[in-house]
């Protein structure tokens, strides 16, 4: 394993990358819980949803693993799975079978865009302070995702924002979680992420936070498998829905173009944390991590679990020691397991890897210094872009307020000779990209 992943080249060790690809699971784990409580809104059997989605989640982290050999792991991607369950089942009249040919499509037309190499092409068409910007918006994305899930920071009507309830058994664990990582890492204990989460599982328990799990073994259901090609009750296929339906084409545009820049964010802030991004903010071997990402996309929507894409907190796993595939393949591998063991695997709350999150997001500030917010067209869009993602809650919001913006200060300043023709591509693309939706 040592030689095929090459953990010793890259200054890892088998151990090392197991423990990270445990890490990445527990950060990932809610979604074992959260994604099928989603589906199951649009219809789909709870059984069949739990199934998919780890399964799906299982096998493209699998494939991430050995395919790029990079700690990245994928799952059906938040937000994504909201739109699946409340937006495009709806339009297609209840059928969740054409909203997974949605996605299915979507993850189709993507793939097709990377092996034609255009995806790539347009990354490296961003200026560097761009990609900065766009690991420094992502660290504060995660954190942000991190002190909501624990309730330390809450929605408020009259602030928008606000500390939520010291006194909450939720925002005491999440608080439990980040104080003894930050103890533990200055310690130089191995895994400090890791234990943070652990350690903040067994403090929930006597606080409530932890729920004991309802059963152990649950079975598996593989209805959903095919949904693209399955009919309704009319005998329609579901994918014969969305290609009459402009409205759901035109949903499959939208959601092609989050996917796309999505996972550009992901993969810088994962390849900080894992020590494969150049000094150019440059991913190195990108490429098949854009081929697994997109196929993972297509997957999603063939098995019902609505997109799969790479996980942000993956990045947890990558600080904790990450450096190889291997990592991955352990998570995909405790996905699978957790197929079978689903009750059990959902007692980590999300507050529990808030610490996790929070400390990832410490670390992926340093990319900060690299911008020179001296000069107005490197500073203001990076600016929006590290005040974009987070404050829209949306990678892709924020990435094309910044690229909008670059366009548009280049031409008041003079300086459309900087810009690349593929950025004048991504950022109309963005704009009728937020007309659209």
């Amino acid at each position: 394993m040592d030689s095929f992943f090459k953990a010793g080249e890259r200054g890892s060790s088998v151990g090392q990358e197991v423990r990270a690809g445990l890490t990445t699971f527990l950060a990932m784990a809610y979604i074992i819980a959260v994604n099928p409580s989603l589906l199951t809104q649009a219809g789909i059997p709870a059984a069949a949803a739990v199934t998919a989605t780890c399964l799906g989640a299982g096998v493209m982290t699998i494939l991430m693993g050995l395919i790029a050999n990079r700690p990245l792991a994928c799952a059906s991607g938040m937000g994504v799975n909201a739109v699946f369950a409340f937006t495009l089942t709806g339009i297609a009249g209840g059928d969740w079978h054409a909203a997974s040919a949605v996605i299915f499509i979507e993850g189709v037309a993507i793939l097709i865009l990377v092996l034609c190499g255009l995806r790539e092409a347009i990354m490296d068409a961003i200026p560097v302070s761009l990609r900065h910007a766009i690991s420094v918006g992502l660290g504060l994305f995660i954190a942000m995702i991190g002190l909501a899930d624990a309730g330390i920071i809450v929605a408020d009507e009259s602030t928008m924002v606000a500390l939520g309830d010291v006194f909450s058994p939720t925002f005491l664990v999440g608080l439990i979680s980040i104080i003894v990582t930050i103890v533990l890492y200055a310690m130089n204990v191995k895994g400090a992420l890791l234990l943070g989460i652990i350690l903040a599982v067994l403090a929930g328990i006597p606080l409530g936070v932890t729920q004991m799990p309802s059963g152990i073994v649950s079975g598996l259901d593989f209805s959903t498998f095919g949904a693209p090609f399955q009919a309704d009750e009319a005998g329609i296929m579901g994918i014969a829905k969305v290609v009459t339906n402009p409205t759901l084409l035109i949903f499959a545009f939208s959601l092609m173009m989050s996917d796309f820049f999505d996972t550009m964010g992901t993969a810088m802030a994962v390849a900080k944390q894992g020590e494969f991004l150049e000094a150019d903010g440059r991913v190195k071997d990108i490429k098949p991590i854009l081929i697994v990402d997109s196929a993972a996309a297509a997957v999603g929507g063939l098995v019902g679990a609505s997109s799969i894409t790479t996980f942000v907190e993956s990045a947890s796993g990558a600080a904790d020691g990450g450096r190889t595939g291997l990592s991955s393949v352990v998570a995909g591998l405790l996905f699978i397991v957790a197929a079978f063991f689903s009750p059990l695997i959902s007692v980590v709350s999300s507050a529990a890897t808030c610490g996790a999150l929070v400390f990832v997001g410490y670390l992926m500030m340093s990319e900060v210094t690299e911008i020179d917010w001296s000069d107005l067209l490197e500073g203001l869009p990076a600016f929006l872009i590290v005040a974009g993602v987070p404050l829209t809650y949306s990678i892709s919001n924020g990435i094309g307020f910044g690229f909008i913006a670059y366009v548009v200060v280049a031409a008041v300043t003079g300086q459309l000779k900087k810009v690349k023709p593929l950025m004048w591509v991504a950022a109309l693309a963005f704009l009728v990209y937020f007309l659209v939706v």
